[in-house]
């Protein structure tokens, strides 16, 4: 059972407060706190409009509004360096990989395979079940984090951590090297 604190209760997160995940080629958390100011332009450029002022007025995504499209338009935008076109030249915008809960209508037993309709990397596939509803695994290789399974998810059971902390449980995988 996770633990919710006073503040979440009453905003109606009843599941914790996870981490915000930042917009695309962030710096560090420790740099990004240092660098942005919350000027909103990169809210503003995100035509997608998946950058909302979180706690703070500092942006983060929220993919429950779509997806990225990894344009580099908040990339662009930022004045102070928060978001850096040079680490958007080298690396990956970021490491995250979808969480499908107990909510999710096929680990419920009904049939669903919204999430990997969507995913256009096929990151997130279905595993056969005997006798059952065939249930979804991701691929954290193959993943983007771009958030789409998370917009189409009909029952909000998926979301988006960091790939280094997002199983808090022992995971398995097969021989592709797909998570369970």
């Amino acid at each position: 059972m996770a633990v919710i604190s006073r503040m979440d209760f009453l905003r109606g997160a009843l599941k914790g407060r996870k981490e915000s995940v930042r917009p695309p080629w962030a710096a560090d958390p420790r740099t990004f706190a240092a660098l942005c100011d919350g000027c909103g332009h990169c809210m503003r450029a995100c035509k997608p409009a998946i950058i909302v002022a979180g706690r703070g007025g500092w942006p983060e995504m929220d993919f429950l509004r779509g997806a990225c499209t990894f344009c580099g338009d908040c990339v662009a935008a930022c004045p102070t360096g928060a978001l850096s076109q040079i680490k958007k030249s080298l690396v990956a915008p970021w490491t995250l990989v979808p969480e499908i809960d107990s909510a999710c209508l096929a680990k419920q037993g009904v049939v669903c395979r919204t999430c990997g309709d969507r995913c256009e990397p096929r990151a997130i596939t279905f595993r056969l079940a005997l006798g059952g509803v065939a249930r979804p695994t991701a691929d954290a290789a193959d993943c983007t984090g771009c958030g789409e399974c998370v917009a189409a998810c009909p029952v909000q059971a998926i979301s988006l951590a960091s790939a280094e902390t997002a199983y808090s449980e022992p995971r398995t995988s097969d021989k592709r090297g797909a998570l369970a």
